[in-house]
């Protein structure tokens, strides 16, 4: 992103500080609007509540990682939420009231999503290239994963799970020096970790097909979704860009797929998400109504699993937001999160 107030994801620099590179109308009309050239319909998301606002150590604040609870509140991250302050919300979207889930003095959580296998919230800490664990409440922290995959510290910014537990990670190394070495990392439940792809722009979003027989990854500073095919244990078989976003001055950020297969893919400097389907064709953008220089990125989505309903992060200037909207299906467990 160019702008220095907010950067992606993607983009903490390490070395201790966090330096970051890289709602008014009603529900979405499910029939849309016809927008011109091809670019399938527009979905006009509403405003549910603003949750957080810039935090004066920071000089931003950057909301990722929405995700259901088993209740239907929304867990939410501040990647730049200072020590101290709320780094985990959980939100009651009916009540619009927020609380503080949890928080410490070093993590920069870029992702939340519940595991299939054990039910714990997991958050990947970008700045300290760790997986951390929750308990549901918040409580019973544990580092999951930390330490050097293949030689060098992972950045992970998502995750995904696989329905027998193991995590997917999306690892974003490289980005500050500007070099393609992002991965795909495979942490099994048991906390080994091998690299699945390597070579990648920035690797950001990453969500399985619908019938978990690939990984659908975002290449943040290519602009480009990648799609890579997996075999019975995991292993990618083969790998190609799938899909080439115009963006504009607007970057690839997290992915999340639907029970038809659709990619909701957010955008990094720009308050929108665009859907493909999973043959690559654009099927609508979701806005914000209210866009303009006070909100920036549209960072991720929550679908509610077996319903439309969709919660996106959008964060900016003027704060940090959960705006909703009717997604194009049904959601199912790996949409919501990550």
């Amino acid at each position: 992103m160019r702008r220095p107030a907010i950067r992606s994801l993607a983009a903490l620099a390490t070395a201790g500080a966090l330096a970051l590179t890289g709602c008014g109308a009603e529900a979405g009309d499910p029939s849309g609007e016809a927008a011109a050239g091809g670019q399938g319909r527009t979905i006009h998301a509403h405003r549910v509540m603003q949750l957080t606002e810039v935090h004066e150590e920071t000089g931003m604040t950057l909301l990722e990682g929405p995700v259901l609870d088993a209740y239907g509140h929304l867990i939410v991250v501040d990647v730049t939420a200072p020590a101290g302050e709320p780094k985990v919300m959980r939100v009651n979207v009916g009540e619009k009231e927020a609380e503080t889930v949890f928080t410490d003095s070093r993590g920069a959580y870029t992702s939340a999503q519940f595991s299939p296998y054990d039910d714990r919230l997991y958050l990947t800490d970008y700045a300290h290239g760790e997986v951390v664990s929750l308990a549901s409440d918040g409580s019973d922290p544990r580092t999951f994963f930390s330490g050097e995959v293949d030689g060098a510290r992972m950045n992970p910014d998502d995750i995904a799970f696989d329905p027998e537990g193991n995590l997917y990670v999306s690892d974003s190394r490289g980005l500050s020096e500007g070099e393609a070495n992002g991965r795909v990392v495979r942490i099994d439940r048991d906390g080994e970790a091998t690299v699945l792809a390597e070579g990648l722009a920035a690797t950001n979003g990453i969500s399985f097909d619908r019938d978990y027989g690939g990984l659908w990854i975002s290449e943040l500073v290519e602009n480009r979704i990648s799609y890579l095919r997996l075999d019975d244990e995991g292993v990618v078989t083969s790998r190609h860009t799938a899909i080439r976003v115009d963006g504009g001055i607007a970057q690839t950020d997290s992915i999340a797929v639907d029970a038809d297969g659709n990619l909701y893919q957010a955008l990094h400097g720009r308050p929108a998400m665009i859907v493909y389907d999973e043959h690559g064709e654009r099927l609508a953008t979701v806005e914000v109504p209210d866009r303009g220089e006070a909100l920036e990125s549209a960072t991720n989505v929550a679908i509610t699993p077996g319903g439309t309903t969709a919660y996106m992060t959008v964060s900016g200037p003027a704060g940090g937001y959960v705006y909703s909207f009717d997604a194009l299906a049904e959601g199912t467990r790996q949409s919501n999160g990550g």
